[in-house]
């Protein structure tokens, strides 16, 4: 018997191995309870889907396409996407916004490349050149400025969505709604929050949260600081049994408008969600915490997508040889 074995034999959970959670720098804001005087697990209630529904979700791709000396010139593609489902659970979009562009630092590129760039492409995105000698540090600062831009098209899309709402229609949201205030104070939008680098809880409500069974939600509690703009409540909701995998194994953060209303409904809406984890949002590598009509919309737009610049996985760094 390993060591490992001897502690689940013991009663620790088994699990299959961690894996490394695709998340934004880890941050740490503070969590204040509106439900409850201590941080609980409630089992949801049988679900009640919405009569009408819309979904958002975006993508991003980017790749290095071409050097100029230690210059790293990257393609890539955003889009973001809204679906309403019908009354018969068809989902039809109803609003789009993309865009494929250069990204560059055009002042440390030689006057020869700079001029054939900005003749080719249509549309360059300029960034600083500060980091060119540091290639990984550079990659990071493309990454992060490709995913701002991803940001403000679904953040541009949302605005003109909740226009757009019927009276008893939801907007769920892939993502956190505190990044406007225009959304994160709307009383029917969600945000469904699959990445986990915001810590809000600690000590024993973190172990709570951390561990919740499936089929339930925790606590509603208001966040403040980390990646928060405006104060939105919040709360855990668990899809998918976690033991036998890992801690974060089918675990969503909920937000919603910071409203004595959202603490009504918490039970409700956590039920409605948890519905909405099927069909399974397979192939996606993270389909135990991706909503199913999110995934339809994410499938939308990465078949919309240029062909010429797949979503970026690692691949073989074998040289290339001549056939």
């Amino acid at each position: 018997m390993t060591w490992w074995q001897a502690l689940i034999h013991a009663g620790a959970v088994a699990a299959t191995g961690g894996r490394r959670d695709d998340v934004e720098q880890t941050e740490q804001g503070t969590a204040e309870l509106v439900e409850d005087a201590e941080l609980q697990a409630h089992p949801i209630p049988e679900p009640r889907i919405p009569s009408a529904a819309s979904f958002l979700n975006g993508i991003e791709r980017w790749s290095v396409v071409a050097y100029d000396g230690v210059v790293q010139i990257v393609n890539a593609h955003v889009a973001a996407a809204v679906c309403r489902r019908d009354r018969q659970g068809v989902l039809h979009t109803t609003g789009e916004l993309h865009r494929s562009f250069a990204l560059a630092p055009l002042k440390r590129m030689s006057a020869a490349m700079r001029q054939k760039l900005e003749q080719s492409c249509a549309d360059i995105e300029p960034v600083e050149g500060d980091l060119v000698e540091q290639p990984a540090r550079y990659l990071e600062m493309i990454e992060s400025t490709v995913r701002k831009i991803r940001a403000h098209h679904e953040r541009e899309l949302a605005e003109e969505a909740i226009r757009d709402l019927g009276e008893e229609e939801w907007l769920v949201l892939d993502g956190r709604l505190s990044r406007s205030p225009a959304i994160a104070k709307h009383p029917r939008i969600l945000g469904a929050i699959k990445s986990h680098g915001a810590q809000f809880l600690e000590g024993r409500g973190l172990e709570r949260a951390l561990t919740l069974p499936a089929g339930h939600r925790t606590s509603v509690f208001l966040v403040r600081g980390g990646h928060t703009r405006t104060e939105v409540y919040s709360w855990y909701l668990r899809l998918w049994p976690w033991e036998g995998n890992d801690l974060l194994y089918g675990l969503l953060r909920i937000e919603a408008r910071a409203d004595p209303e959202t603490v009504r409904q918490a039970a409700a809406l956590s039920g409605w969600l948890w519905a909405e984890r099927a069909p399974l949002a397979t192939p996606a590598t993270r389909w135990d915490r991706l909503l199913y009509p999110l995934h339809h919309v994410e499938a939308y737009l990465n078949a919309r997508a240029p062909r010429d610049l797949p979503s970026r996985r690692a691949s073989s760094r074998l040289p290339r040889l001549a056939s």
